[in-house]
């Protein structure tokens, strides 16, 4: 496929990002998937291999911990302290102007009146200033991620982070524990089960940390390329789109979308380029398939443009699409003998990406990289 030209305006976004990008403080996360897998140390552990490095580092929260690994970490650092209910002080903080704020317990709601209501915010305005923040946060708290995370652990908890401000992370580590050492610091009583289903609570709590981490490297992947306008449809993950219309097997093509989105831990859209004048038939049969898609769990989109095949590749590589589920094109007619109909120009023009045709009763062979 020829590279497109960029516009003026595309030139002045990426300029833009690129600019904003520099200005802007670095973020860095430690993920815990459970109470006591020591983030709080890992974080002053990285504080001070950054002071031994000259940078200009300073702790502006930190949560109590009968650890003396961590006081003695803390007696090396200068305090910025909280203010008296407990919120960040933002205006001091931004005064002194570190080069790097260590900031322990992300997911904290502030007291009412306070500069925001959460803590991420206040991590949000000191980014924006230029202040790199190194912080803590466990699985629990990822407001996306709750609902999963309750289902394993029995708990819910009131405050939250949403995935969104992770997603902006420059750098984010799991901070990995056997079973054991948690059960140690927090004692399966006080969890309300044994240490064998202890165990098996946090192996799935890992990995559901691991694969938000992972999409997070993939964002950190998606942000790099769009601001030096680098066109490319992959990513980290597995990410399938799925094309329908009034005419199309929706429900077998999203079935077969959402399993292999599933098992690979990928993300799941469905796509309608809007079309004039559709029958009211259609149009109930097209309003059925998004329907689907929903009761799937997909992102819905519905895309404008005059050129079907133009729309449908412009939004699989703002997304970082990797396959395009699509339903076989019964364009007939002379003169379509000799030239490619919407499907055959979609493999035609995709680039990294693996196109999968879906006729009306039964699935095309045709699969596979097009290059």
């Amino acid at each position: 496929m020829e590279r497109r030209k960029p516009s003026p305006e595309e030139l002045l976004r990426r300029v833009e990002a690129e600019e904003s990008h520099k200005r802007r403080g670095r973020l860095k996360v430690f993920l815990g998937y459970a109470s006591g897998v020591g983030k709080s140390f890992r974080m002053l552990d990285e504080g001070r291999r950054r002071r031994q490095r000259g940078q200009d580092v300073v702790v502006a929260a930190i949560q109590p911990s009968p650890e003396t690994a961590v006081a003695e970490l803390l007696k090396n650092f200068e305090v910025i302290p909280l203010l008296s209910d407990g919120a960040l002080d933002v205006v001091s903080i931004l005064g002194r102007h570190p080069a790097v704020g260590l900031i322990d317990g992300l997911a904290y709601r502030n007291p009412p009146g306070s500069r925001h209501e959460h803590r991420w915010q206040d991590v949000e305005d000191l980014l924006a200033n230029g202040i790199s923040v190194i912080t803590t946060v466990n699985l629990q708290y990822i407001a996306e991620k709750q609902a999963r995370v309750e289902e394993v652990r029995g708990k819910s908890v009131a405050d939250s982070v949403p995935e969104s401000f992770l997603l902006q992370a420059d750098d984010i580590e799991v901070v990995d524990a056997p079973p054991e050492y948690c059960l140690d610091r927090t004692g399966s009583g006080a969890l309300g089960v044994d240490s064998d289903s202890l165990a098996r609570q946090l192996s799935e709590l890992r990995e559901i940390a691991l694969v938000l981490a992972a999409e997070v490297v993939d964002a950190q992947l998606v942000n790099y390329l769009k601001r030096h306008g680098i066109e490319q449809s992959y990513g980290a993950q597995e990410r399938i789109l799925v094309c329908v219309t009034p005419r199309s097997n929706a429900v077998l093509m999203i079935g077969r979308g959402r399993r292999q989105a599933d098992r690979f831990h990928g993300d799941l859209f469905v796509a309608y380029v809007e079309q004039p004048d559709l029958s009211t038939e259609d149009r109930l049969t097209l309003e059925r398939n998004l329907a689907c898609a929903r009761k799937a769990g997909a992102t819905v989109t519905i895309l404008q443009g005059e050129d079907v095949v133009d729309a449908i590749l412009r939004f699989a590589a703002n997304v970082g699409v990797t396959q395009i589920f699509v339903g076989h094109s019964q364009r007939m007619g002379f003169l379509q003998r000799f030239r490619p109909n919407p499907v055959e120009r979609l493999i035609l023009e995709s680039v990294g990406i693996d196109i999968r045709v879906f006729p009306q009763s039964e699935i095309s062979t045709r699969s596979g990289p097009v290059t």
